[in-house]
C-alpha cells in the first residue's frame, strides 16, 4: 500500500514538493538505502507458538498505543492538503497512535490540538536563533496538551539538500518561526550547535518527558541519558542531513545495546512494512516512527489517508507477528532477527 499511495502522492504533487518530500542529501545515499537496510536484516521465526490471538498494543512513554508506531515530524503539510497538520492530528488520533508535530507545521500547536483534541501529540523542537525562543515554543507546547518534547539533535546547520529548489517560507506560513523581519535579520534562521549542557536546560524547563532525535552513536546516547532524557529517537533524519551515514537497523542495535535499560529507544528511517516494524522491537526499540509515507497518504486521502497508511502498517505487523510466532510484543525478541 505504501507505495500504491507514493505513486498517486506523486502524480498529484507538483514536482518541487514532491522532491522536497522525498528527497535527502548530497547524493542521497542514505535516503535511499534506510529502506534497503531493514531489508537486509532478516526475520528467523518461531513455529508451533499459539498466536491465535495477536496484540499490537504497547505502551509508549507511559501512554497506551494501538501499535508500537507512531508520526515522524515532517514539515508543512500544508503543501500536502489544504487541511495540513489537523489532518494529520485527527488520521493520527483515529489509527490510536502518537503524532509529532513539527517545528515547521503550517498550524500552530494550539490549532492542531483544536482540531484533535483525542489525538497523543507530541512536540518536535528545533532550536534555532537562541534557546529564550525554543522555551517560549516548549511553555506553549506543554500548555495546549502535548505528552513529550523531542529535541532534535542532528542539525547544527542544514544538509546541502541539492533537490530542494524552494524556500518553505516563500511558499507556506510558519506559525512556530519567527518573519525575518521580527528579527532584525536571518538570525532566527540558523540553527543552533546545541550541547549536552543545552539538553539538560531545556530538559529543565519543562515537566514533559524529553527525547533526544537524531543519536547513531552508542557513547551519544549514553551522554543524553546523563543530560536526563526519557527516551532516544536513533535517526539519520531520513537521509536528509548528513549523507551516508551508519543506517538506522545498525545503529538502534548499538544504542539498544548501550542503554536500552536506562531509557525508552525509538528509531525511525526508511519503515516501509510490518515486517521492518517488527525487526525494529527485535533489535530493542520500543516503537517505530513513519514519516514519507504519511505524507503519502495525506496527500491523497488527508485524514482518511493518514489511518488508512497506519492501519495497513499496523494490520501488516500484526501478521508478520503471527508468522513469527509472536503473540505479544513483548514477544518480539532480539532471536527473531539475523544481522544488520
Amino acid at each position: 500500500m505504501a507505495k500504491d499511495f507514493e505513486a498517486r502522492a506523486r502524480d498529484r504533487l507538483e514536482p518541487a514538493v514532491y522532491d522536497y518530500y522525498a528527497g535527502g542529501a548530497d547524493d542521497q545515499v542514505s535516503v535511499n538505502d534506510n529502506p534497503r537496510a531493514w531489508q537486509r536484516v532478516r526475520l528467523r521465526p518461531r513455529v508451533l507458538r499459539d498466536v491465535t490471538a495477536v496484540d499490537t498494543t504497547v505502551t509508549m512513554l507511559g501512554a497506551t498505543a494501538a501499535a508500537p508506531i507512531g508520526i515522524a515530524p515532517t514539515a508543512a503539510h500544508e503543501l500536502a492538503h489544504p487541511d495540513a497538520e489537523c489532518a494529520t492530528a485527527r488520521g493520527a488520533a483515529a489509527a490510536g497512535v502518537p503524532y509529532v508535530v513539527s517545528t515547521l507545521s503550517t498550524r500552530s500547536m494550539e490549532a492542531i490540538a483544536e482540531a484533535a483534541s483525542d489525538a497523543a501529540r507530541w512536540f518536535q523542537l528545533y532550536v534555532r536563533g537562541d534557546l529564550d525562543r525554543a522555551r517560549a515554543l516548549v511553555q506553549r507546547a506543554e500548555a495546549c496538551g502535548h505528552q513529550a518534547l523531542v529535541v532534535t539533535v542532528d542539525v547544527p546547520t542544514l544538509g546541502l539538500r541539492r533537490h530542494e529548489a524552494m524556500a518553505l517560507n516563500d511558499r507556506v506560513g510558519l506559525p512556530h518561526m519567527a518573519r525575518p523581519d521580527d528579527t532584525g535579520g536571518d538570525t532566527y534562521a540558523r540553527h543552533v550547535a546545541l550541547t549536552f549542557d543545552d539538553l539538560h536546560e531545556i530538559i529543565s524547563w519543562t515537566s514533559l518527558p524529553v527525547l533526544a532525535k537524531g543519536v547513531l552513536r552508542a557513547d551519544d546516547a549514553a551522554a543524553c541519558v546523563r543530560a536526563g532524557v526519557a527516551g532516544i529517537i536513533v535517526s539519520n533524519h531520513g537521509g536528509r542531513q548528513l549523507d551516508t551515514t551508519i543506517d538506522p537497523p545498525t545503529a538502534l542495535e548499538e544504542v539498544a545495546a548501550a542503554v536500552g535499560d536506562a531509557t525508552e529507544i525509538y528509531v525511525d528511517g526508511g519503515i516501509r512494512r510490518g515486517t521492518d516494524v517488527v525487526k525494529a522491537l527485535a533489535l530493542g526499540a520500543v516503537g517505530v516512527f513513519v514519516g514519507r509515507p504519511v505524507i503519502w497518504g495525506l496527500v491523497v486521502d488527508g485524514a482518511d489517508g493518514v489511518c488508512a497508511v497506519l492501519d495497513e502498517l499496523r494490520t501488516e505487523l500484526e501478521r508478520a507477528m503471527r508468522l513469527c510466532g509472536a503473540a505479544t510484543v513483548a514477544d518480539v525478541t532480539h532471536d527473531l532477527v539475523v544481522g544488520p
